[in-house]
């Protein structure tokens, strides 16, 4: 087993590319394994940082004339974008969606999407066999039950995928506060999506009055 450790294995802004895996009603309506709510709200989170850093992002969704669009609060947030329909289940399978990914240029490849056991493990387990760095977002995924979310994470982590939360890959793209050209769109991602962090650090700038400089 390689472990991944030491600075390099850090995610970095400029080397990810981010593909949002089938965030749409039909997956949503048999989500057990989290909050529904909590998820679309840490996907939006994740939408709106990627868009902050600048990382490119693929929009992907499976037979949405059946299942459902795009949840409209992910979508918004790259207005006019072209969302890719699938019809494989995999989304890795889809040539559309690799060509994309691949034009990138970028090789650590982060996933999210529903559900975790399904949608998410397939391309995942399958691009890390292609040699991608491979990070799953685990709370902006779900799974039809806690056992299949967990059980999902097992076998990606054994095939030697990355996990994160949302927050997590948000402070390691950032990395450092003194970054301001992206700190106070950072700050701002974390009042509207993270939480209880967001309202201390509203409650911090008014104890403190030392709100974070915003760029041009």
């Amino acid at each position: 087993m390689t472990f991944r450790n030491g600075l390099s294995s850090l995610l970095r802004p400029e080397d990810s590319v981010l593909v949002l895996i089938d965030h749409q009603p039909y997956q949503l309506a048999n989500l057990n394994s989290h909050e529904p709510q909590m998820v679309v709200n840490n996907t939006v989170g994740l939408a709106k940082v990627a868009k902050a850093f600048g990382v490119p992002t693929i929009l992907t969704t499976v037979v949405a004339g059946r299942g459902g669009n795009l949840f409209p609060q992910v979508s918004d947030v790259f207005r006019g974008q072209e969302i890719i329909d699938r019809t494989f289940i995999n989304t890795w399978q889809d040539p559309k969606v690799v060509d994309v990914v691949k034009a990138t240029g970028r090789k650590q490849l982060i996933l999210a999407g529903l559900w975790t056991e399904v949608c998410v493990a397939m391309p995942a387990i399958q691009a890390l066999g292609e040699g991608w760095d491979v990070t799953v977002i685990t709370d902006a995924s779900g799974g039809v039950s806690v056992e299949a979310h967990q059980v999902a994470i097992q076998r990606m982590i054994a095939a030697g995928a990355n996990m994160m939360t949302w927050l997590a890959l948000a402070a390691e793209w950032q990395r450092d506060w003194a970054r301001a050209e992206t700190a106070g769109k950072v700050t701002d991602v974390i009042i509207q999506h993270a939480g209880g962090s967001g309202i201390a650090y509203l409650w911090e700038q008014q104890l403190l009055n030392t709100p974070v400089p915003k760029t041009a």
